[in-house]
């Protein structure tokens, strides 16, 4: 065999290797290590005196169809009097943003209304050094609606000074019904936070909701576009403080508009998450244990998945140009992206044909990341953000398309199944918000 050969087939066997434990081999290992080294944790119980001040931080950019249901959501959760603010700050919004969010007349809603559009990391960046003095801050989105409860349980945790942040679990819904419309990708990716926030390796945040002890909290480059990513993590690096994950502090988000809005964000996560490797890449270095494992290999090696599939795709149309009986590994690639293109189109129903979907999902994922790999290479920008519209259901099923049951650290197996109601459209949220867009 010519040593071309050789090494291209030695490419297009590391790449399958590669995306195989990357997509499923590292939920087996890290569900085997979080059930064999883990911990179980407890929440602290906290009377009223022992809960810490917040501040709930919300940084918007024309919100103007969202921010009244969002401030009244807030008020709305079960917090001491006293110990609890909301900080709308407004990122150079230019529409009715900032006067909607005055119009609370609710002692605990601050509004800072910045004049110029810096981008949300500036945003933060400025208010969590400049504007906050609670001892927790819990970060949210605009489109987000906390559950009642979700604050305080947050809060609990950080009566043990080795915390520095929790990530609460968010959960998806249809605008218009309320139903929970988690897809695979969102039940896997909570899956995962399960698993490692038993093992002290819990990567990031869910944007929506999580809580960070304010001084733990380190300046992010303005530019960063995965805040919620890096903000925990060099909290973790500057303090060495601990993050950990409570699926019982509960948010929900409405899924978005359209398929191609999300892929958009999918892209930008994807830019975002090539930049936070310069930003965190320490974290990599064994002397993190699993975190630095868990990193590698639930981050960086996902980010990196569409640059293998494009190098095996490369390497195999080469080899069948150089020897027609190598043409298999080509045609096989070529065979998988037409099913996935086709499976894009299977109905949702009877619930056995979503399996089917499986394809199209993982495809435009990796398609999403390949495009956010380029645009990261060309720049990525200077950390400001679009507002996504999230009015209509449809994309939580042609995205994602299957859904998973609420998994469990007791079971490796993803059950799949059809989407389940998760809870009722919030009480204190206004029925013209149904519409309302992120």
């Amino acid at each position: 065999m010519h040593p071309l050969d050789i090494a291209l087939l030695t490419l297009v066997l590391i790449a399958g290797v590669v995306v195989t434990y990357t997509y499923l081999g590292y939920p087996l290992v890290v569900w085997v290590a979080s059930r064999l080294f883990g911990r179980h944790l407890r929440r602290p119980e906290a009377t009223d005196d022992e809960l810490p001040t917040v501040s709930l931080v919300i940084a918007a950019y024309n919100e103007e169809a969202e921010i009244a249901g969002r401030i009244a959501n807030a008020l709305a959760v079960d917090y001491p009097l006293g110990k609890f603010e909301v900080v709308i700050a407004s990122d150079g919004s230019t529409d009715r943003t900032v006067a909607l969010a005055r119009r609370s007349g609710d002692p605990r809603v601050r509004v800072l209304a910045f004049p110029d559009r810096r981008g949300k990391s500036a945003v933060l960046n400025d208010v969590l050094a400049n504007h906050v003095r609670s001892e927790v801050v819990v970060l949210s989105d605009a489109n987000t609606r906390n559950d009642p409860d979700s604050v305080r349980r947050l809060a609990a945790w950080f009566s043990d000074p080795s915390v520095g942040a929790v990530c609460g679990k968010l959960v998806l819904t249809d605008p218009e019904t309320g139903r929970n419309v988690d897809g695979l990708y969102w039940r896997y990716e909570t899956f995962l936070k399960q698993c490692e926030g038993r093992l002290g390796a819990l990567l990031g945040s869910n944007g929506g909701i999580y809580a960070l002890r304010r001084s733990a909290f380190a300046a992010i480059p303005g530019d960063t576009l995965v805040d919620d990513f890096v903000i925990p993590l060099l909290a973790r690096l500057r303090t060495g403080c601990r993050l950990l994950y409570d699926r019982e502090a509960v948010a929900t988000e409405e899924t978005p508009k359209s398929m191609t809005a999300e892929f958009h964000r999918r892209a930008r996560i994807g830019a975002g998450g090539f930049q936070s490797v310069g930003i965190l890449r320490r974290l990599l270095l064994p002397g993190h244990g699993w975190v630095a494992f868990a990193f590698l290999s639930h981050k960086v090696l996902r980010w990196a998945c569409p640059l293998f599939l494009a190098a095996a795709l490369a390497a195999s149309v080469i080899l069948a140009a150089i020897d027609p009986a190598y043409a298999w590994l080509l045609l096989a690639q070529i065979a998988f992206y037409g099913l996935s293109l086709a499976s894009g189109w299977v109905p949702n129903q009877p619930r056995w044909l979503r399996v089917l979907r499986l394809p199209a999902l993982f495809t435009a994922v990796n398609a999403a990341l390949l495009v956010g790999f380029v645009r990261w290479v060309r720049g990525p920008g200077n950390g400001t953000w679009r507002r996504t519209d999230r009015t209509e259901p449809e994309l939580a099923l042609a995205f994602a398309g299957v859904s998973l049951e609420e998994t469990t650290l007791d079971s490796p197996v993803l059950a799949l199944t059809e989407t389940r109601a998760h809870r009722p459209v919030d009480p204190v949220r206004p029925a013209s918000m149904l519409s309302a867009n992120d």
